[in-house]
C-alpha cells in the first residue's frame, strides 16, 4: 500500500470492525462506511485543492478567510453560474445581502408558459463565496473563474414541467414583504448540505434533540468546526458531503442533474488550466461539500474529457443585482426562520474570537476602509495530508462554558423589546427566561444555551394567548439576534432605467433609495418643472407593484392637467421591481410602450383591452403615433369579435376618447372614425342575436344600444344607414322581460313606439296577475335603458312609482335589493339622472305630499266662467284674422297655398286656455299702462 493510501488506514480498520460488530458481517453498511472514507481520501488527494463549503455557514466563511490568507491562490474557481461573472465587480456598490439575478422575459427554446425565467444567487457577508469574491477582486494578480452551469442550462437541465411534489417546510418563515424579495426565481446556492430524504433528517433531529435542520447544523457542525484547523475542516466537510450523498441521494433526476453539474465544472476547470497554463498548486476550487465528494469519471484534473457541454438556447438573458434579505434566503432555500440572522451573529463572534481578518470589498457600504491589498505571492506547498478525521470523530464534544453575561443581556433585551411591542413583561420574566434557557439547554445535553434554546425559553415565558402587536415573541428574538437584514443595490450598480428614474425624480428632494414610505408633495401650479416628476410617477404606478408609487391626492384623466398631487413612494422597498424594469428597456417610456404593444397584440386581446391600451398611451405617454397604431389594432380586433361581453367597457372608453379628441384635435383621427363606422355596422348585425342569447346580459345589450344611439350622428355623417338599425330592432324578439323592456325603449327612441303605447303596455302588465311576479324584471330593463335612451328618465320614474304603489309586498320587497345593486354596479351614471328627475316630479316639502297628484295622472280642465279664448274658438285666430303677412312670405318663397277653414273644437295652443292667469295679469298690466 502506497503512502497516500495509508492516510486513512486506521479509520478504515475501525469502520470495518464497527460494521462487523453492528451488522454481524460484511454487508451494505460496511460498503457505505468504507465508501465514505474512500470519498474523503479521493478528495484530499486531488492535486487541485478543493475547499468544501456550506451555504451561508459562518464556519465555512471563517475557514475560507483563513485559508485564503495562508495559501494566496492566483486562481479561484467558484461554484456559481458562469454567465454571472460581469456582475461581481458591482457588489462593491451594494449593501449586503443582495442577489445576483439572470432574467429573461422572452424565451426561445423553452415552453412559453415558463416565461419569465429568473435565476438568483444570494450573497451574504457571512458566506465563504463572498470571502472568495472579495479576495479575488481586491487582490492584484488573482483571477476569479465561475465554473458552474449557466443560467440557460439551469432551465435546460431542470424538468420544470413535471412540477414539484415536495411538501412545504413547516419551519419556513412567513410570507412577508421581505421574504418575497426573490419572487418566483429559481435559487442557486453554493454548498447545499441537507439530507435528501425525510427519514434521515427526522432521525438526526430526534436524536439531536432539536426542532429543525438549521438548529442541528448549528449545534453539531458550526460550533465544533468554528475553531478547527484547515485539514480537519476539509475532511469533516468531505465526510458530511459523502455521508449525505451515499445515505440519502434523493430523487434520481436531481442526482443526475448534480452529476452533470460536477462534470460541467471539472470540464471548465480543465479547459481553463489548459488555456492559461496555470499551475494546479496556485488554484483553489470552492464548491459545496456535496459536490466535493463526487464519484463521476470527470472528477479531478486528470479525469476523463468525455462530457460534452450543450450549447445555450437563443433566449436573451439580462443580468443585474437585486436586493435580498435574510428572510428571502430562508424562504427560498427552506431554512428555519431567523437562521440566517443567527448565522450572521455567529460569524461576527467567530471573527472576534479567532481574530481572522475577513475580506471585504473596497468601498462597500457598511464596511471599514480596507488595508492596502497586497499581490498574491507564490503559494506555499501544502504538507502531506494527515488523518485528522479519526481524532475529530473520537474526540468528545467540548462543552462550551456558560456565558452568563451574554445570556443575561439577551434576557433583558427581549423583555425590553416585548414591552415596546405591547407585552406586559417585567423583570421577573427576564429572570424566568434566563433560568428556562439554562434548563432547556440541560434537557438537550448542552452546557451553553444556543440562540434556539433562548428563543424557545422566551416564547414559553413571555408569549400570551394573543399577540398584542404586529410581532410575536419569536419574531422579536429574531430581530434582537440581528434582525432581518435587507440589502440594497447602490446607485452605480443599478441598470440605466433605474438610474434614470432616480435622476428624474431628484427635484422631489427625497431619499428614494431608502426603505419605507415617503410622502411627496407636488405643487405643479407654482413649480411647473414638477409636472415631469408627475409623469414619471404615474408611469411607475402603472408598471410597478401596488404600493411602490401610490397617489394620495390627484388623478390623471384625458384632457386634464395636474395642479397639485400627493404621493406615497416606496421605491427603496420595491427596488427589485424597479431593477427588473431595467431588463426590459433603457427608459420607462420604452418599457411602457412595449407592454402596451404586447397587450394589444396578444392572442387574448379584446376590443376593450386594446382601447384601454390606446387610452393609456394617450394618458401616460401622450403619444399620438402609438395611440393611432393601437387604435387601428382595436378596429381589427372589433371586426373579428363575435361576442358582446366587452360592449359596456368599449362604450365607456370610446366615449372618453371621442370627447378628448374633439377638444384637443382639430379633426378626429382616421382610426376613430373608422372604428365608429365599423362599430355601428358590427353592433347592428349582432343586435338581434344578442337580444335572444341567454349568455348576453341586459347590461351588455344596453351598452350595444348605447353605442348605436350615442354614435349615430357621427356614424350617419360617415356614410352609415339608419335603416340598418331600424331593421335590427324590428328583427329582435327577446323572451327575457328585462330585454323586452330594453327593446321597447329602443323602439321609443326610433319613433316606432309612442310613449302613450308604452304606458299602456306597462299598465296592462300591472293589471295581469300572471305577469305581476316578473314585473320587477321589466323595471330592471327600463333602468338599464337609461344608458342608451336617457330621455326616458321621467318615464322610468313613473314606472317605478307605479310599481311601488301597485305591486304587492311579496313581489316588491325581494326586488328592492336587486334595484339597489343594479343602480350601484351598473347604473352609476343613471342614478343621478333618476334622482334629478324624481326631484323635479315629486313635491319638495312633506306637507305638500298629501295633496300631490302625480303628473301622469293629472287631468287639468279649463277654468269655469272664463270666456272662450281664440284657441277654443278655432285655433290660432290671429293668423286667420290677418293673413297678409303669411301670404307675403309664401310669395317670397314661391309657394302656392290655400287657407283652410279651422275645424271645430280646441286646437292650436291650448296652454293659455288652461292657465289664463298669466295672460290676465299681463292684460291688467297693459290696461294700467
Amino acid at each position: 500500500m502506497s503512502a497516500p493510501e495509508e492516510t486513512f488506514s486506521a479509520l478504515r480498520g475501525q469502520l470495518h470492525e464497527a460494521a462487523q460488530t453492528f451488522a454481524g458481517g460484511p454487508d451494505a453498511l460496511e460498503g457505505i462506511l468504507l465508501g465514505i472514507v474512500d470519498d474523503v481520501d479521493r478528495a484530499v488527494r486531488e492535486p487541485l485543492e478543493i475547499f468544501p463549503v456550506c451555504h451561508h455557514s459562518p464556519a465555512s466563511a471563517t475557514a475560507m478567510a483563513r485559508r485564503l490568507r495562508e495559501k494566496q491562490p492566483k486562481v479561484v474557481y467558484l461554484e456559481l453560474c458562469e454567465d454571472m461573472t460581469p456582475l461581481l465587480t458591482e457588489l462593491r456598490n451594494c449593501k449586503l445581502p443582495v442577489a445576483i439575478q439572470a432574467f429573461a422575459s422572452e424565451v426561445e427554446g423553452f415552453p412559453a408558459e415558463w416565461s419569465p425565467l429568473s435565476v438568483v444567487a444570494p450573497i451574504t457577508e457571512a458566506s465563504a463565496e463572498y470571502q472568495a469574491i472579495a479576495y479575488a477582486l481586491d487582490t492584484p494578480g488573482v483571477e476569479l473563474v465561475l465554473v458552474d452551469r449557466s443560467s440557460d442550462h439551469v432551465f435546460q437541465w431542470d424538468a420544470r414541467a413535471t412540477g414539484s411534489d415536495e411538501p412545504a417546510d413547516p419551519d419556513a418563515p412567513p410570507a412577508e414583504e421581505e421574504a418575497a424579495l426573490h419572487g418566483d426565481a429559481v435559487g442557486v446556492e453554493i454548498g447545499d448540505l441537507r439530507p435528501r430524504f425525510a427519514e434521515l433528517e427526522e432521525h438526526l433531529l430526534r436524536h439531536g434533540k432539536v426542532r429543525h435542520w438549521s438548529e442541528w447544523w448549528h449545534q453539531y457542525v458550526e460550533l465544533p468546526l468554528g475553531d478547527s484547523d484547515h485539514d480537519t475542516y476539509r475532511q469533516v466537510m468531505f465526510l458530511i458531503g459523502s455521508l449525505f450523498r451515499r445515505l440519502a441521494p434523493g430523487d434520481p433526476q436531481r442526482v443526475g442533474v448534480d452529476e452533470d453539474r460536477e462534470r460541467f465544472m471539472w470540464t471548465r476547470m480543465r479547459e481553463h488550466l489548459a488555456a492559461t497554463g496555470t499551475e494546479v498548486e496556485d488554484c483553489l476550487y470552492v464548491c459545496g461539500a456535496y459536490h466535493a465528494a463526487s464519484r463521476v469519471a470527470e472528477f479531478g484534473v486528470h479525469g476523463t474529457d468525455t462530457f460534452e457541454i450543450s450549447p445555450r438556447s437563443a433566449t436573451e438573458w439580462r443580468y443585474g443585482l437585486i436586493p435580498s434579505s435574510h428572510a428571502a434566503i430562508e424562504a427560498q432555500f427552506g431554512l428555519a426562520a431567523g437562521s440566517v440572522s443567527i448565522a450572521a451573529t455567529v460569524w461576527a463572534k467567530n471573527v472576534r474570537r479567532t481574530r481572522v481578518r475577513p475580506y471585504r470589498l473596497a468601498g462597500q457600504a457598511g464596511t471599514k476602509k480596507p488595508r492596502k491589498a497586497v499581490a498574491a505571492t507564490a503559494s506555499v506547498p501544502a504538507p502531506p495530508a494527515s488523518d485528522r478525521l479519526t481524532g475529530f470523530l473520537q474526540r468528545p464534544p467540548v462543552l462550551d462554558r456558560l456565558d452568563e453575561t451574554e445570556l443575561l443581556g439577551w434576557s433583558v433585551d427581549i423583555v425590553r423589546a416585548a414591552r415596546r411591542n405591547g407585552y406586559l413583561a417585567s423583570t421577573a420574566d427576564a429572570i424566568a427566561v434566563f433560568e428556562t434557557s439554562i434548563l432547556l439547554a440541560g434537557m438537550r445535553d448542552r452546557a451553553k444555551p444556543t440562540p434556539y434554546d433562548f428563543q424557545d425559553a422566551a416564547v414559553t415565558c413571555i408569549e400570551k394567548d394573543s399577540v398584542p402587536g404586529r410581532r410575536d415573541v419569536r419574531r422579536l428574538v429574531e430581530i434582537m439576534m440581528g434582525g432581518d437584514r435587507v440589502g440594497q443595490v447602490g446607485y452605480d450598480a443599478l441598470p440605466p432605467l433605474a438610474r434614470d428614474v432616480h435622476d428624474r425624480l431628484a427635484p422631489l428632494g427625497l431619499g428614494l433609495q431608502q426603505r419605507g414610505v415617503q410622502r411627496a408633495l407636488l405643487d405643479i401650479a407654482s413649480e411647473p418643472r414638477l409636472e415631469r416628476c408627475s409623469d414619471v410617477l404615474w408611469m411607475l404606478r402603472y408598471l410597478m407593484p401596488q404600493g411602490a408609487a401610490r397617489p394620495i391626492m390627484g388623478e390623471r384623466k384625458l384632457g386634464e392637467r395636474p395642479i397639485q398631487e400627493s404621493w406615497d413612494l416606496a421605491l427603496g422597498t420595491h427596488q427589485r421591481a424597479l431593477i427588473e424594469l431595467g431588463y426590459e428597456g433603457v427608459s420607462i417610456e420604452q418599457v411602457l410602450e412595449q407592454r402596451l404593444r404586447r397587450t394589444a397584440y396578444s392572442a387574448q386581446a379584446t376590443t376593450a383591452t386594446v382601447l384601454e391600451a390606446v387610452e393609456d398611451a394617450t394618458l401616460y405617454l401622450r403619444s399620438h403615433r402609438l395611440a393611432d397604431e393601437l387604435g387601428t389594432r382595436a378596429l381589427e380586433v372589433l371586426s373579428a369579435e363575435r361576442g358582446v361581453e366587452g360592449a359596456p367597457e368599449v362604450l365607456g372608453r370610446i366615449r372618453r376618447l371621442l370627447a378628448y379628441y374633439r377638444t384637443s384635435r382639430p379633426v378626429l383621427p382616421p382610426w376613430i372614425e373608422s372604428f365608429v363606422k365599423a362599430g355601428y355596422a358590427h353592433y347592428c348585425t349582432l343586435l338581434p342575436t344578442a337580444f335572444t342569447d341567454e349568455d348576453a346580459t341586459v347590461r351588455q345589450v344596453g351598452a350595444m344600444l348605447g353605442f348605436l344611439f350615442s354614435m349615430e350622428g357621427l356614424a350617419l355623417s360617415l356614410g352609415c344607414d339608419r335603416t340598418q338599425l331600424e331593421l335590427a330592432v324590428v328583427q329582435s324578439h327577446p323572451q327575457d322581460p328585462s330585454k323586452t323592456a330594453l327593446l321597447w325603449a329602443a323602439q321609443v327612441q326610433l319613433g316606432q313606439l309612442s310613449r302613450a303605447d308604452l304606458r299602456a303596455r306597462c299598465d296592462e302588465l300591472l293589471g295581469n296577475p300572471l305577469v305581476v311576479p316578473v314585473y320587477p324584471r321589466y323595471l330592471s330593463g327600463f333602468v338599464h335603458a337609461l344608458e342608451p335612451v336617457p330621455g326616458l328618465a321621467d318615464f322610468v320614474v313613473e314606472a317605478v312609482s307605479n310599481a311601488f304603489g301597485r305591486l304587492p309586498d311579496p313581489v316588491l320587497l325581494p326586488w328592492l335589493p336587486t334595484l339597489i345593486t343594479t343602480l350601484r354596479a351598473d347604473g352609476a351614471e343613471s342614478a343621478p339622472l333618476l334622482v334629478r328627475e324624481a326631484g323635479r316630479m315629486f313635491p319638495g316639502r312633506l306637507a305638500a305630499l298629501d295633496a300631490w297628484v302625480p303628473p301622469w295622472r293629472a287631468q287639468p280642465e279649463p277654468a269655469a266662467g272664463m270666456p272662450p279664448t281664440g284657441a277654443e274658438r278655432g285655433g290660432c285666430a290671429l293668423l286667420t284674422a290677418h293673413p297678409a303677412t303669411c301670404d307675403a312670405v309664401a310669395d317670397l318663397l314661391g309657394c302656392d297655398g290655400v287657407w283652410e277653414t279651422p275645424d271645430e273644437g280646441p286646437t292650436g295652443a291650448e296652454l293659455t286656455a288652461r292657465h289664463p292667469a298669466t295672460a290676465e295679469a299681463l292684460a291688467v298690466l297693459l290696461d294700467s299702462a
